[in-house]
């Protein structure tokens, strides 16, 4: 149970302004208070100590903002609603404390079953909200998205996909949608989305350059909530840059080093080479990038059998493969893995991969009063130790 007494945690702190090394947080019910250096405490807070049997010199870092998720534990985010509850106490429990639901293209009686089961937890303030990846996807770049179900776009069914989030008491669930500008009514497709509070996430895309610059750039004109558009797993789902034919990855990172496009990173060691991430956070920053999991099922799972949106899926050596054609069918690390990768393996600075891992999504999705340790957010926070494994979770100022 939540305390409604202050109490304060020390260590090294993790906030967007910096870090301090000798630092505390002040919570107090679900909010919190300060955060900063203990030198620099304000005079009402000292005096406040820490939670019973609390052990200093760990790291603080805020809760983790993951907004492409389609599962974990062996729960899928869709109709079931014990798979979904199961998927988002998974990643609450890794430091995720903050999960958009990402449905992968069905059919859709499917869909709008997935989005009023999904709604229910929005409404109760469990997820964040939820991202549709699909079904206005390119037949050629599916990546793992059933191709019986892609379809040009209908703007009857996105209607239908935000009233069905209203009718489960969920008004406004539906944060990005992934979209292909090439397909007929795509390129347009920003425009729908955006009147209904929905961020255009171009993605699953075979475009060429300048189809997908005109989308992006209505994107960012029109884009609701954080107005800026969101790029979904750039380079994956997407034909190779080359200097000849740029396609829709050299549209996307010139508008994300413009500031004008947040871009998908999936950190996972899987998705992308080490130097390929280096060079995102060398050419867009932390503020332009939007680090994902793009999980499934099988996350916190060993290798076996699993489904995603109901095709077969095999996970061996941690990355899972369609057992149909191979293509890789989302990823199995929770967010916290991936910063640590980012850091441990790509050389990103713990304080950019944290950033890139909770606020710029926040403020992409308008996530209000998480993804920071600062007064008036919400008691988030992460304690990990010097080699980034979990400690322990606190979300809205309650031990998980």
């Amino acid at each position: 149970m939540t305390s409604t007494a202050a109490f304060t945690l020390t260590g090294r702190v993790v906030a967007p302004e910096g870090t301090a090394d000798d630092g505390v947080v002040v919570v107090e019910g679900d909010l919190i208070l300060w955060a900063g250096p203990l030198s620099e405490l304000p005079e009402p807070f000292v005096g406040i100590t820490p939670p019973d049997g609390w052990v200093a010199g760990h790291t603080l870092l805020p809760g983790l903002v993951d907004t492409h998720c389609h599962g974990g534990a062996g729960g899928e985010f869709g109709a079931d609603d014990a798979g979904a509850r199961t998927a988002m106490e998974h990643h609450h429990r890794s430091g995720s404390t903050t999960v958009v639901a990402s449905l992968v293209s069905n059919t859709r009686s499917e869909l709008l079953a997935g989005v009023t089961a999904c709604a229910r937890l929005v409404a109760t303030g469990e997820l964040a909200g939820i991202h549709l990846e699909g079904p206005f996807l390119s037949l050629a770049r599916r990546g793992a998205q059933n191709p019986a179900v892609l379809t040009d776009v209908d703007a009857t069914l996105v209607e239908a996909l935000v009233q069905a989030a209203t009718d489960a008491g969920a008004e406004g669930a539906l944060l990005q949608m992934t979209y292909a500008p090439e397909r007929v009514g795509g390129i347009e497709l920003p425009r729908l989305l955006s009147s209904l509070g929905i961020v255009p996430a171009l993605g699953h895309t075979d475009s060429d350059v300048d189809t997908a610059w005109h989308s992006l750039r209505l994107g960012r004109e029109l884009a609701p909530r954080g107005g800026r558009p969101l790029v979904t797993h750039v380079f994956n789902g997407m034909p190779p840059l080359h200097h000849r034919s740029p396609g829709p990855v050299a549209a996307c990172l010139g508008q994300a080093a413009r500031g004008d496009a947040v871009l998908e990173v999936v950190g996972d060691g899987v998705h992308l080479a080490a130097g390929t991430v280096r060079m995102l956070f060398e050419v867009v920053g932390p503020a332009g990038i939007d680090l994902i999991t793009d999980s499934m099922a099988a996350s916190g799972m060993p290798d076996g059998s699993y489904t995603l949106g109901g095709q077969e899926v095999a996970v061996a050596d941690g990355t899972a493969r369609l057992v149909e054609g191979g293509s890789i069918a989302g990823g199995v690390a929770t967010l916290l893995d991936v910063v640590r990768w980012c850091v441990h393996e790509v050389g990103v600075p713990l304080r950019d991969a944290v950033f890139a891992a909770s606020t710029t999504p926040a403020r992409t999705l308008d996530l209000v009063d998480i993804g920071r340790l600062a007064p008036g957010a919400h008691a988030d926070v992460l304690v990990v130790d010097d080699a980034l494994a979990l400690v322990r979770v606190m979300r809205r100022g309650a031990w998980l």
